[in-house]
């Protein structure tokens, strides 16, 4: 395989960097097939619930789907915790982080801000602050978030819930990834899109 001349990128060229772009162009198109096998090895990490990280994922993606959410809610609510692999004290961040270039700013901001909004759920018995979303009052998606978290979040840990598998959410993530990033069109900052087709 052909390589570049560089051994410090200040010392490349435009040979070299004509070669690297459509191999990282190739390489950027399989990110959701990435983070696909990545989601599956969340079935794998943090016991002690009823069900896996996956399936919670599965659950709260498949919960967003039901009620009507359009993709952008659907995916976020299907990788939310796909840090946890990686990142489990900031897991939100991480997750965050990688739908950013994809997603509404409104889903990156939810799932970015969805660990605060939860410790209203478990704060008080783990020493947290349970009102810690309260430091969001008055935010343009405090809503949204508290409504992330309160039906598609928290409510996923069901292991009597009938949740779709990864298959049935591949072609949406595989969409959603297979975008240009941070496309205007796609991120419209401060535009908000009710979750489902009930709340607004």
């Amino acid at each position: 395989m052909d390589t570049v001349k560089f051994t410090a990128m200040k010392d490349g060229d435009k040979a070299d960097y004509d070669l690297l772009h459509p191999l990282e162009v190739e390489y950027a198109s399989g990110t959701a097939d990435r983070l696909l096998t990545a989601l599956v090895s969340l079935d794998e990490t943090l016991s002690g619930y009823q069900v896996t990280r996956l399936g919670h994922s599965l659950q709260s993606a498949t919960r967003a789907h039901r009620d009507g959410a359009d993709i952008d809610w659907v995916v976020s609510a299907l990788l939310h915790d796909i840090g946890d692999i990686f990142a489990p004290y900031n897991h939100d961040e991480y997750a965050a982080s990688i739908l950013k270039p994809f997603v509404r700013e409104q889903c990156t901001w939810v799932v970015e801000k969805h660990g605060d909004f939860q410790m209203l759920y478990y704060g008080h018995h783990v020493g947290g602050n349970q009102h810690k979303r309260d430091a969001y009052k008055g935010h343009i998606y405090f809503d949204d978030c508290a409504t992330f978290c309160e039906r598609w979040d928290q409510s996923s840990f069901d292991p009597d819930y009938a949740h779709e598998d990864v298959a049935f959410f591949r072609d949406m993530v595989r969409a959603v990834f297979a975008r240009d990033p941070y496309d205007p069109a796609v991120i419209r900052p401060g535009e908000r899109v009710p979750l489902t087709s009930a709340v607004a």
